[in-house]
């Protein structure tokens, strides 16, 4: 089999994320921790004598049931839990993508899935969000062009990684007309459902307008417990037993306590708790940054709909990846570079996500000092 191609985001991060003084670069909150979870009532007692043996490896019915209640017309059976979104993701790609079948790839985004396309396919063709009118909005001539008689999976991140955006009914409605039109599956990433920045009105799945729906989520990032890898497929009971097959060659089971703990989690009651947590972090660190961005009229910044993340362009005669890099190594603050989000290096590209969910003062004074070297490249 041909050598995969570097997944260049997740490379640098796991580089240098625990080696600088400043991590910008992640796209969650704070975590949780387990007493956060479990709540100051809690029966320690009990979830001691947790056994350390294997859980189910489809995941327990309890945390099956939880979590294919926050999905409507959903049941245990259409849920599959598995090891973090990123499993999930690979899981169902693996398992949808035959050789000779194209997947249909929405940029900027995630670039998993790009890089499985090209490796379990034939290849990747990619659709774009473009800044329009205050928002991403969806090239919807892309779209048609990227989706054709060869394309077995259509995948798209909802809300976005990294520009916080969410597409509106009308773009749901043009993916899933798209993806009917040659018969190809949708693969959602919803993992950043949950973590609005205006409104308290969950974003819109993509669960119950098509028969062929995968939705990858997790703990991650709206839920605020990515140590847990925990993350799930939803979709007919058809595909998971197709799944299921693929699954037993990688992890095999969720660990029995993120298990246990996620059952927890996604209790409707606590999942909606957790939630106003995650909204209220990022609408308390939100506006800082958005100071300190308005402070750079060399930036263009389209204000996000959720998660902790955002992405600014930025008019300065050097790349992305090469700014960044010197931010970090003069500095000691990791960002993520644009080119590394499937866009045109020399276009939208010439751009940075910032992560803004963490400890808002730190983020301040990482941001102050990527200052020092935006300004020395502004000013030659």
């Amino acid at each position: 089999m041909a050598e995969i191609e570097l997944f260049a985001m997740e490379r640098y991060q796991s580089l240098y994320w625990h080696e600088v003084d400043h991590d910008l670069s992640e796209s969650g909150v704070s975590p949780m921790t387990i007493r956060d979870l479990l709540g100051p009532d809690a029966d320690a007692e009990t979830f001691l004598a947790t056994g350390l043996g294997y859980p189910l490896s489809e995941g327990s019915s309890e945390t099956r049931s939880h979590i294919a209640a926050w999905y409507e017309g959903a049941s245990p059976d259409h849920v599959t839990v598995v090891n973090g979104g990123s499993e999930a993701n690979f899981l169902a790609l693996w398992t949808l993508l035959e050789p000779g079948g194209r997947l249909a790839f929405m940029v900027p985004n995630y670039m998993q899935g790009r890089g499985l396309g090209e490796h379990l396919g034939a290849g990747t063709d990619t659709f774009s969000l473009r800044p329009r009118d205050g928002r991403w909005a969806l090239d919807l001539d892309e779209l048609e062009a990227a989706v054709g008689p060869d394309t077995q999976v259509v995948m798209v991140c909802n809300p976005d990684n990294p520009t916080g955006s969410v597409l509106s009914e009308a773009e749901m409605d043009a993916v899933v007309a798209a993806a009917e039109r040659v018969g190809a599956w949708i693969v959602a990433d919803e993992i950043y459902r949950g973590a609005e920045v205006d409104t308290d009105e969950t974003t819109p799945t993509f669960w119950g307008r098509y028969d062929k729906v995968a939705i990858t989520g997790g703990l991650s990032k709206a839920l605020a417990m990515p140590g847990l890898r925990i993350g799930w497929i939803v979709a007919p009971p058809e595909l998971l037993h197709r799944v299921w097959r693929h699954h037993d060659y990688t992890t095999l089971t969720p660990g029995m306590v993120s298990d246990r703990l996620a059952a927890v989690a996604m209790q409707p009651d606590t999942r909606e708790r957790i939630f106003a947590r995650t909204r209220a972090i990022i609408r308390a660190n939100l506006p800082r940054l958005e100071e300190w961005i308005g402070a750079h009229d060399r930036f263009t910044y389209v204000r996000p709909t959720a998660g902790a993340i955002t992405y600014v362009t930025y008019d300065l005669p050097i790349g992305s990846s090469e700014l960044v890099e010197r931010v970090r190594t003069e500095q000691s603050v990791l960002l993520v570079p644009g080119d590394m989000f499937g866009l045109d290096p020399g276009d939208l590209g010439r751009g940075i996500r910032f992560g803004y969910g963490y400890d808002i003062e730190m983020t301040m004074k990482g941001l102050a000092r990527a200052d020092e070297v935006l300004h020395a490249v502004a000013s030659g």
